[in-house]
C-alpha cells in the first residue's frame, strides 16, 4: 500500500476483509516572506530563530541509529543575496530529549552556537576567488542528565549557500570540483565523547508541504482545484543528528535489547528551541554589538502545528517562551476543544468550509447499541465525549480509570481530552481502549490489537499536570522500508487501515505471558513508525492532523462515525471512507529526500530556481 489514494479507498476496503472494527536580525537585515512557519507575532519578526520544524525517526538505512533534525529560517529565496541566509551568531539553537518521566526536565540537551567570518570584505560579493563571507562555523555542546555541556564538535563547517555553479565551482569562485550536494555530504562530521552521533549544520530544501494559500484562507483546502506547494522552491536551514538508539535509551541499552516493539523503556520525548540573550548594546560607531550572558527562550517547537494551529493568537507568544515542563495546561484546553473542530460540526460551523465537508466528528457514536448511552457519544466541542463513563465499572483496568489516568483523560466539557490531547501532550499507551477495534467484538473499551506506545508522561516530583508538547517517538519500532509497497506518508493512519482491513495484519494472538485474559502481543504493521509516532519527513502532517480532529482515531478505536449503526454489515461506512479519502491537494514535498544522513533534500541553487 505504497499511498492510500493510489487506488480508491472503497477499492482498498473492498477488497480486504474487516474483523470488527522585512525585519532587524541580529547580524543584518532580512526581508520578510509570508509563511506557515511564522507562528507567533513576536518571532515572526526573527526569522534567524524561528523553529520551523522537528522530525524524529528511525533512520531507514541504520536502523541502530535515529534521526533527529530541527530546521530554522523559514522562507529562504535560494536566490536572496547578496547576504546569504545563515544561522545566527548570538542565538542558542538547541535540540531536547526526554526519556525519563520522572526527572524534571531535559534528559539530553544538544546545542550549537554559531560564528562568523568575513573572508573578503573589499567585495559585494558572497564568495569571490576562494573566499568567503558570512563563513558560518560552530560548536555542538551536549549535556546528559541536566549536567554542564561539553563541547563534542567544535570548527564544524557550515557548507557555503548554493548560489551558483560559478560561485562554487568556477574559478573565480570556492574552485570546488565536485558537485554542491559532494561540497554538503562532506560537512558531515562525527561528534567526539562517546556518544556515536553524527551532525549536520546546513541549508536544505524546506521538507515541508502544504498549500498554505488555501489552509491559512479559513481552511479552504484546494482537492484537485490548481492546489500548490506554498513552501516549494523554499529553503531553510537544518540543524540533523544521527545518533545510536542505546545513546538516546534511557538505560544505554541497544534496539535488539528491546522487549517488543511496543517496549515503553524505548520512548523518547524531542522538541528544539532557540534563546536569544536577554540584553544586547549596539555601538553608536559601528562597532561589535555586545550581549549578556543571560538568555531567554524565544521560540519552541515539538509536535507539529500546535501553535500555528491550535494556540489562537492570544496565547502563541507565551507559548513560545514556556517548555514541556511549565507549560502546565497552558494548551490542554486549545486541545480538548480544538478550534478546528467547530468546522467540521454542522452544529457549528460545519458549512463554512465546503472543503472540510468530508470531515465531521462524531456526534452519536455508537448510538442505540445495547448498554451504551442512547444517543450514543458526542464529541463536538464542550459536548459529553466519553466523560458519562467516568468512574464506571466499564472504565475498570483501562487508561479512563480514575486509578490510572481518567482524571485527565475524562474531562466535563472537554471531549478531546479523551484522543487529541493525549496524541499531543503525552503520548499515546498500549492500554484500553487505545488499542485498534480489530478483536473488540464491538466494544471499543475491550482488548484490540495493540498498534502504538509512545506514552511519556511528564510526572516528576511537584508536577500537577502530566502533559508537555514534544513529538514522541518509540525508538523500538522497527523502520517500514521507503520503497515498501506497503510504505505511506498517513503514518498512524495507514498503519490503522492496515490493521483494521488487511488479512495480513488484522488477526490477532493471544499474550499470554500477562495475567490479563483478553490482551493480544502486538504486531508490526508497516508505518507503525510514522507520524504521530515520531514523524518522517515524508509524513503529510496536515492532512493527518485534520483527520484526527474529524475523529479518525476514534473510529480506529471502535468508536465510529455517526453512519455505522447496530444492522450495519461494517464499520467502513461512507463517512469513514469520505475521512480517509481526503486529500489536502498537495501530497507529497518538491524534492526528493536523500538515502542517507542528512536525509534532507539538497537545498535549491540560487542561480537556477525560477519562482
Amino acid at each position: 500500500m505504497k499511498n492510500l489514494l493510489s487506488k480508491p479507498l472503497h477499492w482498498v476496503l473492498g477488497a480486504c476483509a474487516v474483523t470488527t472494527l522585512s525585519v532587524w536580525s541580529a547580524t543584518r537585515h532580512i526581508p520578510l516572506e509570508a509563511s506557515s512557519h511564522r507562528e507567533a507575532p513576536l518571532i515572526a519578526d526573527d526569522p534567524l530563530a524561528d523553529v520551523t520544524d522537528v522530525y524524529a525517526f528511525r533512520a531507514p538505512n541504520a536502523p541502530d541509529r535515529v534521526v533527529l533534525i530541527a530546521d530554522f529560517i523559514p522562507f529562504q529565496l535560494p536566490q536572496g543575496g547578496p547576504t546569504y541566509y545563515t544561522f545566527g551568531e548570538n542565538i542558542r539553537y538547541e535540540i531536547h530529549v526526554k526519556n525519563r518521566s520522572e526527572t524534571p526536565g531535559d534528559d539530553v540537551t544538544y546545542r550549537f552556537t554559531f560564528k562568523q567570518v568575513n573572508e573578503d570584505p573589499s567585495t559585494f560579493f558572497y564568495i569571490r576567488l576562494a573566499k568567503q563571507n558570512f563563513k558560518t562555523t560552530y560548536t555542538c555542546e551536549k549535556s546528559v542528565g541536566g549536567g554542564a555541556f561539553t563541547a563534542i564538535v567544535t570548527n564544524g563547517v557550515v557548507p557555503a549557500y548554493n548560489v551558483g555553479p560559478r560561485s562554487i565551482n568556477g574559478p573565480a569562485g570556492l574552485n570546488q570540483p565536485a558537485p554542491y550536494a559532494t561540497l554538503r555530504q562532506n560537512a558531515v562530521t562525527n561528534a567526539s565523547g562517546g556518544g556515536g552521533e553524527q551532525v549536520f549544520c546546513g541549508s536544505s530544501d524546506d521538507p515541508f508541504f502544504v498549500d498554505l494559500g488555501a489552509v491559512f484562507d479559513l481552511a479552504g483546502v484546494r482537492i484537485n482545484q490548481g492546489a500548490r506547494d506554498g513552501l516549494a522552491k523554499y529553503n531553510v536551514h537544518s540543524i540533523a543528528l544521527s545518533i545510536p538508539i542505546q545513546t538516546l535509551q534511557k538505560n544505554n541499552q541497544p534496539v535488539s535489547a528491546a522487549t517488543s516493539i511496543l517496549d515503553p523503556n524505548y520512548i523518547i520525548g524531542v522538541w528544539a528551541s532557540t534563546s536569544r540573550p536577554t540584553l544586547r548594546t549596539l555601538s553608536p560607531t559601528g562597532g561589535p554589538t555586545t550581549d549578556n550572558a543571560t538568555y531567554v527562550q524565544v521560540s519552541r517547537l515539538g509536535m507539529p502545528l500546535t501553535n500555528e494551529a491550535i494556540t489562537p493568537i492570544g496565547g502563541k507568544d507565551v507559548w513560545n517562551r514556556r517548555t514541556p515542563y511549565n507549560e502546565d495546561a497552558i494548551t490542554d484546553d486549545y486541545l480538548s476543544n480544538p478550534e478546528l473542530a467547530l468546522y467540521m460540526d454542522d452544529r457549528q460551523f460545519g458549512g463554512a468550509v465546503p472543503a472540510l465537508s468530508a470531515l465531521r466528528i462524531q456526534t452519536s457514536s455508537l448510538a442505540g447499541f445495547p448498554g451504551l448511552p442512547a444517543g450514543g457519544f458526542d464529541f463536538g466541542n464542550t459536548r459529553p465525549g466519553l466523560f458519562p463513563l467516568k468512574g464506571s465499572p466499564a472504565v475498570a483496568g483501562t487508561a479512563l480509570d480514575d486509578a490510572a489516568f481518567g482524571n485527565y483523560l475524562l474531562v466535563a466539557g472537554k471531549p478531546r481530552s479523551v484522543d487529541i490531547k493525549p496524541i499531543f501532550h503525552t503520548g499515546v499507551p498500549n492500554l484500553r481502549p487505545y488499542q485498534l477495534a480489530t478483536g473488540k467484538a464491538g466494544n471499543p473499551l475491550a482488548f484490540g490489537k495493540p498498534f502504538v506506545n509512545n506514552f511519556l508522561p511528564l510526572t516528576a516530583p511537584g508536577r500537577s499536570n502530566p502533559g508537555g508538547d514534544m513529538l514522541r517517538l518509540n525508538m523500538a519500532v522497527p523502520v517500514t522500508p521507503r520503497n515498501s509497497p506497503d510504505f505511506s506518508n498517513q503514518g498512524l493512519v495507514a498503519a490503522a487501515v492496515l490493521g483494521l482491513t488487511d488479512p495480513r495484519f488484522n488477526t490477532n494472538v493471544p499474550d499470554t505471558s500477562t495475567p490479563e485474559p483478553g490482551d493480544f502481543l502486538p504486531q508490526n504493521i508497516p508505518n507503525m513508525d510514522g507520524f504521530p509516532n515520531g514523524r518522517r519527513l515524508e509524513d503529510e502532517i496536515v492532512k493527518i492532523e485534520l483527520q484526527a480532529v474529524s475523529g479518525v482515531v476514534l473510529a480506529a478505536l471502535g468508536l465510529w462515525y455517526d453512519d455505522y449503526t447496530p444492522s450495519s454489515p461494517s464499520p467502513v461506512t461512507p463517512r469513514l471512507k469520505g475521512v480517509l479519502n481526503f486529500s489536502t491537494g498537495v501530497e507529497s514535498n518538491d524534492a526528493p529526500f536523500a538515502v542517507g544522513f542528512p536525509y534532507v533534500a539538497t537545498p535549491w541553487e540560487g542561480f537556477a530556481t525560477r519562482r
